[in-house]
């Protein structure tokens, strides 16, 4: 039903009303001798259901009306199912969809943009959802669009190439953005694109060998993804480490069950902030446990002992159920964010 509003069935009508206008016309003016314009206007009144002008002083001209009215009830009764048919199949309702979808993006602050909605992006959208996380979808593919429109996602018709259309997906409020189109050129238009407007902004993108990779580098993706050699590195780890790679699957699954890895930053004006973790009895006030340390300068701490400094700006790498989770993340909030 939703093809019924189609342009060709549209112009079948109009067609119709055309011809039995013109055919009225010329059956009123051979039959009353009127001129071509009372003609006209005679045929128009008649056919459109306003009215008679007159009454026909022949027998001719008012068979000629009555046609003309039962065809104009016909034609205004096939124009009716067609505007009936086109609301049940979601042309109207869909223009309200549009509207409310546009809103909503524009509501949307601290976002996620995912350009391509194929596998890899329905994946990460996946992630996202499970985590509670926030999300516009940007494709252009009607196949993907109707995906996401099954889902329920947010999502903006277009290639992500072009800044209006990572505009319109609320780029300059969004907190980072995945490149996950089957196109390396694209991804990479889009990473120089989002790179142009937003210095600052978090940008993962996807490449399909190590030289799209480096020019997505290049072009400021913070980090890139190489879906095929990830997967031939998750499968080398399946048979050489088996559970170590099913435990790193489930930890960091955001559908996973209890046991989470989480990354939370120290504040600056945290209370915490300088204190070792031997003093701040991390593990006993919150039950989560800090296996990594990133420091400020970018180095990694591995395997952070007690006696290790947080400082402002650290990040720690922490695992614990959401719970957990949750206590330590406030623990080492900002003064303002708690405020």
């Amino acid at each position: 039903m939703r093809d019924s509003f189609t342009p060709r069935r549209v112009a079948y009508a109009v067609t119709a009303l055309l011809v039995v206008i013109g055919a009225g016309t010329i059956g009123f003016h051979e039959s009353l001798d009127e001129s071509w314009l009372q003609s006209v206007y005679r045929a128009i009144v008649t056919a459109s259901l306003t009215g008679l002008d007159t009454v026909p002083r022949t027998d001719t001209a008012r068979v000629i009306s009555i046609v003309l009215v039962l065809a104009g009830l016909t034609i205004f009764a096939y124009v009716a199912t067609i505007l009936v048919e086109g609301i049940a199949g979601g042309v109207l309702t869909g223009a309200l969809a549009e509207r409310r979808r546009r809103r909503a993006i524009e509501r949307l602050s601290e976002h996620y943009i995912i350009c391509g909605y194929g596998r890899v992006g329905r994946r990460a959208a996946t992630e996202f959802r499970h985590a509670a996380i926030e999300f516009v979808v940007l494709d252009f593919n009607p196949g993907a669009l109707e995906l996401a429109r099954e889902h329920g996602e947010l999502f903006v018709e277009g290639t992500g190439t072009e800044d209006e259309d990572l505009l319109a997906a609320g780029l300059e409020r969004a907190r980072g953005l995945i490149a996950s189109s089957d196109s390396d050129a694209d991804n990479l238009y889009i990473t120089l694109s989002a790179r142009a407007v937003r210095p600052d902004l978090l940008i993962v993108a996807r490449a399909s060998d190590e030289d799209a990779a480096r020019k997505l580098r290049l072009a400021g993706a913070d980090r890139v993804v190489q879906p095929y050699a990830t997967a031939g590195k998750e499968m080398a780890n399946l048979v050489l480490r088996p559970q170590v790679a099913a435990f790193l699957d489930i930890v960091t699954s955001g559908a996973g069950p209890e046991l989470l890895f989480e990354e939370i930053e120290v504040a600056e004006g945290a209370g915490p902030a300088g204190k070792s973790i031997r003093a701040l009895r991390i593990r006993g006030e919150t039950g989560a446990m800090i296996v990594a340390l990133r420091k400020g300068d970018g180095t990694f701490d591995a395997t952070p002992t007690p006696d290790a400094v947080l400082e402002p700006g650290d990040v720690m790498i922490a695992a614990g159920t959401p719970d957990e989770l949750g206590r330590l993340e406030q623990l080492f909030a900002s003064s303002e964010a708690l405020a």
